[in-house]
């Protein structure tokens, strides 16, 4: 790996070959420099490497921290593959957002068409990935503290989300709107319908949850988010149990301002307001059993 001193003084010419007094003298930029720069976003493109636990990768890092003048050659490499730069930190590595245009974007699109085939589908599966950002980081302190870790269970966004079409549902009787909406109709009131349709697991005759069902359906989310370095698995119970990593609170932070996420947290499931995150108590006659059974959710009514 090359070094910061091996950046040689560039000199600048004048009419009498002499350099100006005061000149600013520019670093000259090698080809190892840029082979290190483009080691470091490869590195920062592997989701699941941490520095902590690659010392090439840490040198890296505190390069990147240290050195503006590489940071902003690391920054240009990352730019020109279409990638923003989200943070450079010990903790989260070389922490990276595909733009639009990326070739990098096609995975969370693979994604989408390998999860399902049918419409209503990908549309369930988005939601699913929507409700575990929610239900992870439920309040804007939560995006602003690095120290902060958010955990969810399957069966927890699954009651999560069921009571936040249970919101819609009233919110639409009180509207006079309960009507059906077309297929392709955007935003939550279309999937509030779709979703408490479907089974929370179903079963095979192994005793395996069903794919299509919507426990399977949200596994099948968080499985991507693992492998994208954005959760790690911590147990079993509650359908799998999960904590959220540097790389993830950095990509909700980029998504909060989103306005499907706006409007999932408005429906007050989760508060998010005065800073004590609690699930919102089932309603006079409804059913504690509506919820899904052992749903481990990491939040309490208030006492």
């Amino acid at each position: 790996m090359s070094d910061v001193n091996e950046y040689r003084e560039q000199p600048v010419d004048t009419a009498d070959g002499r350099e100006p007094a005061g000149a600013a003298v520019a670093p000259q930029v090698t080809a190892a420099d840029v082979a290190d720069a483009a080691r470091l976003v490869a590195l920062g493109l592997q989701p699941k490497l941490l520095p902590a636990r690659d010392a090439e990768y840490a040198e890296l890092i505190r390069r990147h921290r240290e050195d503006s003048a590489f940071a902003r050659l690391a920054d240009a490499v990352a730019a020109g593959l279409g990638l923003i730069v989200l943070e450079v930190s010990p903790r989260a590595g070389m922490a990276v957002a595909a733009a639009e245009d990326s070739v990098f974007a096609v995975r969370m699109g693979d994604y989408a068409r390998r999860a399902a085939s049918d419409a209503g589908d990908r549309f369930l599966h988005g939601l699913a990935h929507l409700a575990t950002a929610a239900l992870a980081f439920p309040r804007p302190e939560d995006l602003a503290d690095e120290g902060y870790i958010g955990r969810v269970t399957v069966h927890g966004v699954d009651a999560f989300v069921r009571q936040a079409c249970r919101r819609l549902e009233e919110r639409a009787d009180e509207t006079g709107e309960n009507t059906d909406p077309a297929s392709d109709a955007p935003g939550l009131e279309a999937a509030w319908r779709v979703y408490t349709r479907r089974s929370a697991t179903g079963a095979t005759k192994d005793a395996r949850r069903l794919a299509s069902s919507t426990t399977g359906i949200i596994g099948k989310a968080v499985a991507f988010l693992v492998d994208s370095g954005f959760l790690q698995r911590t147990g079993d119970d509650n359908g799998g149990t999960y904590r959220t990593t540097a790389r993830y609170q950095l990509q909700v932070r980029d998504m909060a301002g989103s306005a499907a996420m706006a409007e999932l947290l408005d429906l007050g499931v989760v508060p998010v307001g005065d800073g004590t995150a609690t699930l919102v108590p089932a309603a006079d006659g409804e059913a504690a059993g509506d919820l899904a059974a052992d749903a481990g959710l990491p939040f309490h009514t208030s006492s």
